[in-house]
């Protein structure tokens, strides 16, 4: 059977952080499947196609990545994919507590799916799209925050403002 991860993520913008995620996972799955999710709480600041493009252009040479979007329930999606796994980035003790509640209900939901979690490395810690929304907010420069393959010109023109 093969190991098949989900990273579900509204990923507005996808960061350092979230591919510095994907590098260290891709070695633990068979597949992993980026989901983009829409997340209620949230209004989108990158529309849903730049996301999925920018997304698809960083891992265009990794056949073992898989890029969707979905609007229901994740452990529906896994199940629907044939998912065994969610995989989420720790940062801090606040993602812990949070993560840990989804987690938990994720497995009251199905109990066949597991939640692995993967701590950041110091150095992307701080490091969170709100962050990144914020500081193009207000003018700043978020270059060093994202992925190479996203420029600084694609972050200004893409903004849904």
């Amino acid at each position: 059977m093969k190991k098949i991860a989900v990273f579900p993520g509204s990923f507005d913008p996808f960061t350092i952080g979230h591919k510095n995620l994907m590098q260290r996972a891709l070695p633990l799955f068979d597949k992993v499947i980026i989901m983009i999710g829409y997340n209620s709480s949230k209004n989108s600041f990158f529309d849903l196609d730049t996301r999925m493009g920018w997304i698809k252009r960083i891992f265009k040479d990794e056949p073992k990545v898989e890029i969707t979007k979905y609007d229901g329930i994740t452990v529906n999606f896994c199940r629907e994919s044939g998912a065994r796994y969610i995989l989420r980035g720790i940062r801090n003790a606040t993602d812990l507590e949070y993560e840990k509640t989804i987690a938990q209900t994720n497995k009251m939901l199905n109990s066949e799916i597991e939640t692995i979690f993967l701590l950041t490395p110091p150095e992307y810690s701080n490091v969170s799209s709100l962050i990144v929304r914020d500081l193009l907010i207000h003018g700043g420069d978020a270059t060093s925050f994202m992925p190479e393959e996203i420029s600084a010109l694609e972050l200004k023109a893409g903004r849904n403002l």
